[in-house]
Parts: C-alpha cells; sequence; structure tokens
C-alpha cells in the first residue's frame, strides 16, 4: 500500500533515518524540520499521514497536532506521535491533541509499518465518503452534518474472559456515561453483537480459551460490525501480535494494565470517528436521494431514470427480454392550474403520483419527468401486458376526483398515454423517450384520456394501433 507520509524532526539524523526506512517499503516521503513548516508542508502536500516528534524548539509536536486537527484542510490527516517519552500522562496529552498513536524511539520496524497501513487503510475508507460528500455539495445537494456527539456516551461491548475482573473498567467507562455490555465468551459477543448496535468494542487480549483476534477478524468480516471500532487490549512489548490484530482490522489497542485516562482518551477518539463517518455515510444517503428524487411527488426523477435504465436494457438484452416504457401527460393541466391555483395542481400531481404507485408491479419504476409528464418503465413486459396497464391507469385516474385541502373543491382528472415496446437493447433510452413522447402527441390530437402504442422502430418492436381507454 503505497501512500505519501509526511516526516517532522528538529534533528536531521533522526528525518534521515525514517525517510530512509519509509523509502525502502516505496513509500513517498516529504519532511520537515520544525512545527510551522509541518503545517505548512500537510497543507500544501496533503500526506496520508504524519510522522510527528513531541520534543522539538518553538512549537512542540503536542501543538502541532492540536493546530493540525483544529485545521478542516487537515484535520483528517491521521498523526503518531513519535518520541522518546514514555510515561502514560505523555501519551494521554497527545491523544487529547488529537494524535492517532503513539511510537516510541527508537522506532519498532514492525509497530510502525502495521500502524502505517491501518491508519492509512482508515483515513482512505473517509476519504472516500468525504469524497462523496464534496461531490454532492458541487450539485447542490447537501445536508448539514450534526453534532458529533463527542462528549455523550456510547454503547460499547466490553469482551473479557470470565478469568479476568471487568468490574473496574465497567465502573469506569460507565461514569464517562458509556453504557457497557460485557461478553465473556466469543459466542456470548457474536450474540450480543446480532441483537444491539455498539459504537465501540473493547476486546481484551487474554490468552485464554478464547482467540482475540480470531474473534476480531470474525466481527470484522461481519457487514453490521463492519464500521465499528475495535479497539484491542494488548500486553507491553507484544508488537508482533499486535501487527497482527491491526493487519486484521482493529482500529486502535491499549496497554494492559489499562491506564483509566488513556482508555478515556482512546474511546472518545473512536468514538468521535465513527460518528463522524456514520453521518457522512447518513448524508450521502440523503443526498442520494434528494439528487435522484422528485421532492413534490416523492418519485425517482430524470436522473434516475438514465440510470437505472441502462442496467435494466443491459441485464434484459442479455435474455433477449422486451421492455416497454410509458409516458402519461395530465390532460389540460394548464387549466387546472389557472381555475384552481398552483397550490391544488400541486395536490394533483401528487394524487397522480400516488395512483401510479398504486398501479405498479414491483418490478416496474415510476419517474416525474418533468411538469405535469410521467414515466413508468416496465422491464420484461410484451406490448400487451403494458397496453393493458397503461389502460387500467387511465381508468384509475378518471374513476375519482381528486380532493383538495379542506375538501373545497374535486377536480376531475384524466391522462393520455404514450407506450413504446422493444426488444431490450435494441434502441437507447432517449429513442424510446422519443417514440413514446412522439405516441402521447398522438393520444392529445385523438382527443386525450387514451393510450396511443408508438409505431415504427428497429426490428422486433411491437406494432399497435391507436387504442380508445
Amino acid at each position: 500500500m503505497s501512500a505519501r507520509i509526511l516526516v517532522v524532526d528538529d534533528v536531521d539524523a533522526n528525518r534521515r533515518l525514517l525517510e530512509a526506512k519509509l523509502l525502502v517499503e516505496y513509500y513517498d516521503v516529504i519532511t520537515a524540520e520544525d512545527g510551522e513548516d509541518a503545517i505548512e508542508q500537510a497543507k500544501q502536500n496533503a500526506p496520508d499521514l504524519i510522522l510527528l516528534d513531541v520534543m522539538m524548539p518553538g512549537m512542540n509536536g503536542f501543538d502541532v497536532c492540536h493546530i493540525l486537527k483544529s485545521d478542516p484542510q487537515t484535520a483528517h490527516i491521521p498523526v503518531v506521535m513519535v518520541t522518546a517519552l514514555s510515561d502514560v500522562s505523555d501519551r494521554v496529552k497527545g491523544l487529547q491533541a488529537g494524535a492517532d498513536d503513539f511510537l516510541a524511539k527508537p522506532v519498532n520496524d514492525v509497530a510502525l509499518f502495521a500502524r502505517i497501513r491501518s491508519l492509512v487503510r482508515l483515513k482512505r475508507a473517509t476519504d472516500e465518503w468525504r469524497n462523496r460528500e464534496a461531490t454532492f455539495v458541487q450539485f447542490g445537494f447537501k445536508g448539514e452534518l450534526d453534532a458529533l456527539g463527542v462528549n455523550e456516551g456510547g454503547r460499547i461491548l466490553l469482551v473479557i474472559d470470565h478469568d479476568e475482573s471487568p468490574g473496574k473498567l465497567i465502573r469506569q467507562l460507565e461514569s464517562r456515561g458509556h453504557t457497557v455490555d460485557r461478553a465473556a465468551t466469543e459466542a456470548e459477543a457474536k450474540a450480543l453483537v446480532i441483537r444491539h448496535e455498539f459504537d465501540l468494542l473493547m476486546v481484551d487480549d487474554g490468552r485464554s480459551e478464547n482467540d482475540a483476534l480470531r474473534l476480531c477478524s470474525q466481527l470484522r468480516s461481519d457487514e453490521r460490525m463492519r464500521q465499528v471500532p475495535i479497539v484491542l487490549m494488548v500486553y507491553e512489548g507484544d508488537d508482533d501480535r499486535l501487527a497482527k490484530a491491526l493487519e486484521l482490522g482493529i482500529n486502535d489497542y491499549l496497554v494492559k494494565p489499562v491506564d483509566r485516562d488513556e482508555m478515556f482518551a482512546r474511546a472518545r477518539s473512536q468514538i468521535r470517528r465513527k460518528r463522524y463517518e456514520d453521518e457522512l455515510r447518513a448524508n450521502y444517503r440523503r443526498s442520494l436521494t434528494a439528487a435522484l428524487t422528485d421532492d413534490l411527488t416523492g418519485l425517482n426523477n430524470r436522473r434516475y431514470l438514465e440510470a437505472h435504465f441502462e442496467g435494466v436494457d443491459r441485464m434484459l438484452a442479455d435474455v433477449s427480454k422486451p421492455i416497454s416504457l410509458m409516458i402519461l401527460d395530465i390532460d389540460r393541466f394548464k387549466g387546472i392550474n389557472d381555475k384552481f391555483g398552483h397550490a391544488v395542481g400541486d395536490v394533483v400531481l401528487q394524487g397522480v403520483a400516488g395512483r401510479i404507485m398504486t398501479n405498479l408491479r414491483d418490478s416496474e419504476t415510476a419517474i416525474r419527468l418533468g411538469g405535469e409528464e410521467f414515466v413508468v418503465l416496465m422491464p420484461n413486459t410484451h406490448s400487451g401486458a403494458a397496453l393493458a396497464a397503461a389502460e387500467r391507469l387511465c381508468e384509475a385516474m378518471k374513476e375519482a376526483p381528486f380532493v383538495t385541502p379542506g375538501d373545497t373543491e374535486k377536480v376531475h382528472v384524466t391522462i393520455s398515454i404514450g407506450l413504446v415496446t422493444q426488444l431490450a437493447g435494441q434502441e437507447p433510452l432517449g429513442e424510446l423517450v422519443r417514440r413514446a413522447d412522439d405516441a402521447l402527441y398522438e393520444a392529445k390530437r385523438a382527443g386525450r384520456n387514451r393510450v396511443v402504442v408508438a409505431k415504427g422502430g428497429r426490428p422486433g418492436a411491437d406494432r399497435h394501433a391507436v387504442t380508445g381507454a
């Protein structure tokens, strides 16, 4: 996995050593010799990860990390502090400043490369969602990200052996507002995961009959748990086992015996990241819905039709099946707006959309094309069945008037339909829409409130005469 890494250290020999190690592993390396240079390099070169020395003259690593994490332009770049400081309070201080991890000097190569691969993988997953968010912003589809609830408690699953005493850890986590469920075995953990949604998993590497790494691997492969952060509690100095755990997809770790403040900091950081990514995914889904849905009627829009048709047409073409498409238009809709006003016109549009949906099969898709025009796409539907469906739709529209708000007016509505049927793969969407639109025009000219089936088309197209509804 290639990545761009920024190495920050005021000692030239240290920078060169780290640079040499990273270059051997084919990483793209940039360097900075002080805090100000590091901040500038991070903004200009957008590294995938920053290896940051703590003890530097002028601006120390804690201050640099805080500035980087406070700036939206650099906040999502993982920061690993590289330091000779070994006190737990220093790790906690760095985590509170936003650091993702600490590595002690001299740097262990196994731990270094395992942590780089893990953090870069996580960053790129987040970047993909942020890029999708940015794309929708360009098109004007954006919902503001909600507050991340950083100080709110999360639901944590603590997986710890029968032989251990988890009471102290549970009380400490609950004192910070977290809700804690405890599992003593792999089976209990899997059962709880099925029943509840968790913000964080904390798994003890107890080395008893339970295999913590196997459990982490199985949970990470479960679709329900793919986005839930996992923190592994490991023994100090067990770098090989930790590296394996990071390769399997854990997000973070705690060294045993677990320090309370470090546990709070790492739990807060992981829950915060999860909630941010959850918001990105939810925002993407909302934006996607907005981009592909008509606000007034709730039906899909033309943009959706273009994307959906391509897949349906290709699939049916492989098995030589027909595809039918109807365009329907509300008769004399301008007169409705002129007589009753646009508010009533909107009610009629919503009512028509509702009756279309009521009369569709599960495989069929309704689209508001624009104005008072709608499209119904009917995959694997031959001409006779499509014609019968169109005629039923005409009858459904005229059988009962639409009632305006307050029951003040009853608006009688009829529709005209242009229908086309073609073997899938024979014609592009634009040509089918054009032919159906021509048939719709014929229906209007022939007196409205009727279905006209398009004539012509390539070999294999169905041909029918004008049909009254």
